[in-house]
């Protein structure tokens, strides 16, 4: 992963506090269940093992995913955001033509991602197909069944 990756300061810090517990206090933890699994006997049919084993790749994974996302990150700073184009960091009001419903949307990085919560991932097709609009702009998102939406307002 060496492409940048978007996000708030709230959310850099949640990747910290993640990362931190992951080295600190989880992988011991993984360490110790694998002694103690060891210390059953024969590794070849020891289900604790196993698992304790899957449960180190899985953490040593994530650190590793972590690891890059630390050092490849972009703060994105609301406040630097252009009111008058859509970018990472604006809040946007759109309507979608075929409903005529309105939804809000701020347009963050994948990690920070959470539709249902108003926050949608820069990499989204419909994100992707209203950056760099601006207010009374339509635009086609491309996906199987294509839709058009307006952008009501960038704020």
């Amino acid at each position: 992963m060496a492409d940048k990756i978007y996000v708030t300061e709230e959310g850099l810090q949640k990747l910290r506090d993640e990362y931190n517990n992951l080295v600190h206090v989880v992988r011991e933890e993984v360490k110790s269940e694998l002694a103690e699994a060891r210390s059953l006997g024969d590794l070849s049919e020891n289900a604790d093992y196993d698992a304790a084993r899957d449960k180190q790749a899985r953490v040593e994974s994530r650190i590793s995913e972590l690891e890059s996302m630390l050092n490849h990150y972009e703060i994105i700073d609301p406040t630097k955001s252009s009111k008058k184009v859509v970018s990472i960091g604006s809040t946007v009001r759109i309507e979608f033509l075929d409903t005529k419903e309105e939804a809000e949307y701020t347009i963050v990085g994948s990690t920070e991602a959470d539709p249902l919560n108003g926050k949608l991932s820069n990499e989204t097709p419909l994100a992707q197909a209203i950056m760099n609009s601006r207010a009374g702009d339509t635009r086609l998102v491309e996906v199987k069944d294509p839709y058009e939406v307006i952008i009501i307002d960038i704020h």
